[in-house]
C-alpha cells in the first residue's frame, strides 16, 4: 500500500514537471512561491481592494470607457449608432492641452538642449569650435553621430563667421529637425475591412499599455469595433493587464491558457473578428528579446499563420519603443526589421529621460513612419506624432 502511493505520488510529480516544462518557457526566472499572510489594511485601503464600485473606478480613468452594454433598453440593428465624435471645439481644447503635455513630456531633453546652447554662446560670432561644441551637444543628446553631424554641417553653411544668437540657434535647429521628421509623421490608418495590427517590441517597453490606448480612442472617439488578443501566452501577467485594459476600452479580449501557442491566439482571434464584424484588431506578442533568435522566431510564426488566412496580413506591424533606452532603440529597429516587415513605430515614455532627440535618430537613420508618441501614463498622454510641435518642443521653444 505504501509503495503504491509512493509510485502515484512519483507519477503525479513526473507529470508536474512536464507540464511546467510547457507553460514556463527555458530562462525565464522561478516563480518564487506565495507568501500568506494577514496584510494589515486602512479602511481606505480595504474598500479600494475588494469594496470599491464601477462607478468609482471609472471616476479614476481620464475619460470614461464605452460600456458594452448600455442601461437603455437594447435597440435594434438600424438603431443601433457607433458613439459620436468628438466636437470641434472639444479636439481643439485637446490638440491645446495635448501640446502642453508634449512640452512638459519634453522638458528633460528640452533643457538639456537649452543649456547646452546657452554655454555655447559665449561669443558672437560663429566658428569651427562653436560648431564642434554644437555637434557634441547633439550626440549627448541622443541623436546620434550621423544626425548630428549632419546637422551641424547644414547648420554652418551661410553662418560660419556671421554673428549669431541662442534664439537663433535653437529655431535653426528647429526647422532642420522639423525638415527629417515631417516625412516620417504619418498617423495610424485602418483601410480594411478588419485591420489586422501586430504589435511587438522588448520587455518593458509598453506595448500592452499602448494597446490599450489606442483601442479607447478608437472605441470612444472614432466609434469602431476593436478587439483585442493576448499573444504574449508566457505570462500570465500579460494577459491579466491586457483584460484590464480591454475593460477598460469596452473591447472582447481572445485569450488561450497560459503556455499556448501564441500563433493559434493570432488565428482564433482573426477568425473571430471577421465573424463579429470587428474593425480592428490588435494582436499583442511577448517581450521578445533582440538578441535571442529563437524567440524571435515566433513572430514569424505568427505572421505565417495569418498570412495563410490572407497574404496581405498583417496589414501592420508596429514595433513600441522605450525612449529611455537611446541609441539602443537603433538595435533594436534593425533586429525587429529582419526578423518581421516593420511597418512603423511608436515611441514611448519620451517624458523619463533628456533623450528624446533619439526620435530625430530613428527618422534619419530608418525613414520608417513615426505614428504615436508618449508622455506619460494616462490614456491622453499617447498621441499621433507631429513633426514641428515635437521639434520646437525638443529645443525648448513654443509652437510657431
Amino acid at each position: 500500500m505504501i509503495f503504491w502511493r509512493k509510485k502515484k505520488n512519483a507519477e503525479e510529480q513526473e507529470a508536474q514537471d512536464a507540464e511546467d516544462k510547457i507553460i514556463h518557457h527555458p530562462g525565464e526566472p522561478e516563480i518564487e512561491p506565495p507568501v500568506e499572510y494577514d496584510a494589515d489594511l486602512t479602511e481606505d485601503q480595504e474598500h479600494e481592494l475588494f469594496e470599491e464600485t464601477e462607478t468609482e473606478v471609472l471616476e479614476d480613468l481620464d475619460e470614461t470607457p464605452v460600456p458594452e452594454h448600455a442601461s437603455h433598453p437594447p435597440m435594434d440593428d438600424e438603431q443601433e449608432t457607433k458613439p459620436a465624435k468628438k466636437p470641434d471645439a472639444e479636439e481643439g481644447e485637446s490638440k491645446s492641452g495635448w501640446l502642453s503635455r508634449l512640452t512638459g513630456g519634453l522638458s528633460k531633453s528640452s533643457a538639456k538642449f537649452t543649456q547646452g546652447i546657452t554655454d555655447l554662446v559665449t561669443k558672437k560670432k560663429l566658428d569651427q569650435d562653436m560648431l564642434d561644441e554644437l555637434e557634441e551637444l547633439l550626440i549627448t543628446a541622443d541623436l546620434g553621430p550621423k544626425t548630428a553631424a549632419r546637422l551641424v554641417e547644414e547648420f554652418g553653411q551661410d553662418r560660419f563667421g556671421k554673428d549669431i544668437s541662442e534664439e537663433e540657434i535653437r529655431e535653426a535647429l528647429a526647422q532642420q529637425i522639423t525638415a527629417i521628421l515631417e516625412p516620417v509623421a504619418r498617423p495610424m490608418t485602418y483601410d480594411h475591412d478588419l485591420s489586422v495590427i501586430l504589435v511587438c517590441g522588448v520587455n518593458g517597453v509598453g506595448k500592452t499599455t499602448t494597446i490599450g490606448k489606442v483601442a479607447h480612442e478608437l472605441q470612444s472617439r472614432d466609434g469602431r469595433k476593436v478587439m483585442l488578443a493576448a499573444g504574449d501566452t508566457f505570462r500570465a501577467a500579460a494577459v491579466e493587464q491586457l483584460e484590464i485594459w480591454s475593460q477598460r476600452a469596452g473591447c472582447p479580449l481572445v485569450k488561450k491558457e497560459i503556455g499556448a501557442d501564441a500563433a493559434a491566439v493570432a488565428y482564433e482571434s482573426y477568425e473571430k473578428a471577421k465573424a463579429e464584424g470587428t474593425d480592428v484588431l490588435f494582436i499583442d506578442t511577448a517581450g521578445r528579446l533582440h538578441n535571442k533568435a529563437n524567440l524571435m522566431a515566433e513572430l514569424e510564426k505568427i505572421v505565417r499563420v495569418l498570412k495563410k488566412q490572407d497574404e496581405s496580413l498583417p496589414h501592420n506591424v508596429l514595433l513600441v519603443l522605450d525612449a529611455t533606452t537611446g541609441q539602443n532603440a537603433v538595435e533594436q529597429v534593425r533586429t525587429f526589421k529582419d526578423m518581421v516587415n516593420v511597418t512603423g513605430l511608436i515611441v514611448t515614455k519620451l517624458d523619463g529621460s533628456a533623450k528624446g532627440g533619439i526620435v530625430v535618430s530613428l527618422a534619419d537613420q530608418f525613414g520608417l513612419p513615426i505614428h504615436m508618441v508618449g508622455v506619460g501614463e494616462q490614456i491622453g498622454d499617447l498621441q499621433p506624432f507631429n513633426a514641428s510641435d515635437f521639434a520646437r518642443s525638443l529645443v525648448g521653444l513654443s509652437r510657431s
